[in-house]
């Protein structure tokens, strides 16, 4: 850690950027994953997802910020490398060689679900050891990926 005039203690301080770097490698691998399907997708609604899931993967991006920046902030190091977030992200491998619109939606919507769900829990873990700004952080991410989530959602068959 990083000496910081921050108040929070250096142990709360670490396991708040532990927590981060964990959902920061996760972000990475969601934009990437979202960036996969925005340049691979095809069918008769082609232009809406393909503007849909760049939106989407903006909006991933600019949680990955927020999260290396709060880690950042804390006195740690922010691990963002694409080889850190190969090793550590949590979710599901994305299958290469999808063309099909229907199964790019599928697949980016449970990429966000299975993000999203770690952040809620992310949201109870900050809060549990003392870290109500991270506990925050986490709780504007959670309502912005279930936002996206209904976005694309919106384009399967119920």
């Amino acid at each position: 850690m990083y000496q910081t005039s921050n108040t929070l203690s250096e142990n709360i301080r670490t396991k708040s950027a532990e927590l981060l770097n964990r959902h920061l490698a996760a972000a990475i691998d969601l934009h990437a994953q979202v960036k996969q399907a925005h340049w691979n997708v095809r069918g008769p609604a082609f232009i809406a997802i393909h503007e849909l899931f760049d939106k989407v993967a903006d909006a991933v991006e600019g949680y990955s910020d927020t999260i290396a920046e709060r880690a950042a902030a804390l006195g740690g190091t922010a691990e963002g490398t694409v080889q850190v977030a190969a090793k550590r992200s949590f979710l599901e491998q994305y299958k290469l060689g999808v063309a099909d619109e229907k199964a790019h939606l599928a697949a980016v919507t449970v990429a966000l679900a299975g993000f999203g769900d770690s952040a809620r829990k992310a949201i109870d873990e900050a809060a549990a050891f003392g870290d109500a700004d991270t506990s925050d952080v986490f709780t504007e991410m959670s309502r912005g990926i279930d936002y996206q989530l209904w976005l694309v959602e919106s384009h399967l068959k119920p």
